[in-house]
C-alpha cells in the first residue's frame, strides 16, 4: 500500500508546480529559467508544466483556499520573500491542505484499488 505522501509526491507536488510556474510566467512575466532556478527543477520541466504535459494528475486549482494558498507562493517567490526550506513548507502546507479536503482520494484509490475511499481518515 502507497502511502498519502508517496502519492502525492507523483501527483501533488506536480500540480503545485505546475500552478505556481504558470502564475510566475503569466503574472509576473518571470522566465522559464528563473522560474526553474526558484523552484529547484529544470527549465525543460517548467516548459513541460506551462504546457500542460506535467502536472496534470490532478487539478487543485478547484477551491479557492488551495488557489489562493498557490498564489501567495507565486507571489513570494517573486517578491523574493520565499526560497529553500521555508519554500518546501509552503508546498506541504498547500498538500497537506489538499488532503484535508480529499482531493486526491482518486489518486490513493487508483494506486491502492482495495482502499475503501469512503472509510478512509489518514489525510484527515
Amino acid at each position: 500500500m502507497l502511502a498519502p505522501c508517496e502519492v502525492a509526491v507523483k501527483s501533488v507536488i506536480p500540480a503545485i508546480r505546475a500552478y505556481v510556474a504558470k502564475e510566475l510566467i503569466h503574472t509576473y512575466n518571470m522566465k522559464q529559467t528563473d522560474v526553474a532556478l526558484f523552484l529547484g527543477i529544470t527549465q525543460t520541466a517548467v516548459s513541460k508544466y506551462i504546457s500542460n504535459v506535467r502536472g496534470q494528475a490532478i487539478t487543485i486549482g478547484r477551491t479557492e483556499e488551495i488557489q489562493n494558498k498557490m498564489n501567495e507562493i507565486a507571489s513570494k517567490i517573486a517578491h523574493n520573500e520565499v526560497s529553500g526550506p521555508q519554500l518546501v513548507l509552503e508546498f506541504c502546507d498547500v498538500c497537506k491542505t489538499v488532503r484535508r479536503n480529499r482531493l486526491m482520494c482518486q489518486l490513493c484509490k487508483r494506486a491502492n484499488p482495495t482502499l475503501d475511499i469512503k472509510k478512509c481518515n489518514l489525510c484527515k
